[in-house]
């Protein structure tokens, strides 16, 4: 089961690039994180291509997208260039799903992760998260609308 509001926000640190990691602990606005399945099916494209058109609208609450899936860190980075992906792609792929179950998004029967958006505030706690059938893209607006009512 995803963790829900009100819950501390497990830290962690992830590959961005082969040789560039990321922890959640590194950002002190809120962070919205993008779980989802995998790289180049069709609908986590379509969402992400959409959360990077939406990107300007996040930075100027001051907050930062993190995508995070299973895949390893060169698809992430063909990936990111092929569809001009505007924030990083995390690679929660070794050990394999890691981050996806401490965040209680794990698919053991596929070896991927849930379609899962979690916004984090300053403090650490997750303030809103939301876990959509994998074949539907969740859209932005819940996510911002999270963002807006930490201003």
């Amino acid at each position: 089961m995803a963790l829900e509001a009100g819950s501390d926000a497990p830290d962690f640190e992830l590959l961005a690039t082969p040789d560039q990691r990321v922890s959640l602990s590194e950002f002190h606005g809120p962070v919205v994180l993008i779980f989802y399945p995998a790289d180049w099916s069709p609908v986590c494209s379509d969402e992400l291509s959409m959360f990077s058109a939406a990107h300007k609208l996040f930075q100027a609450r001051g907050a930062q997208l993190l995508g995070i899936s299973v895949d390893g860190p060169w698809c992430h980075e063909v990936f990111k260039e092929q569809r001009n992906v505007a924030f990083p792609l995390l690679a929660d792929c070794h050990p394999k799903g890691e981050v996806a179950k401490t965040y209680g998004v794990y698919r053991d029967d596929d070896g991927t992760s849930e379609r899962a958006l979690f916004v984090i505030d300053s403090n650490g706690k997750i303030v809103w998260s939301e876990v959509s059938p994998v074949g539907v893209n969740p859209g932005a607006d819940g996510a911002l609308r999270a963002v807006e009512a930490l201003s």
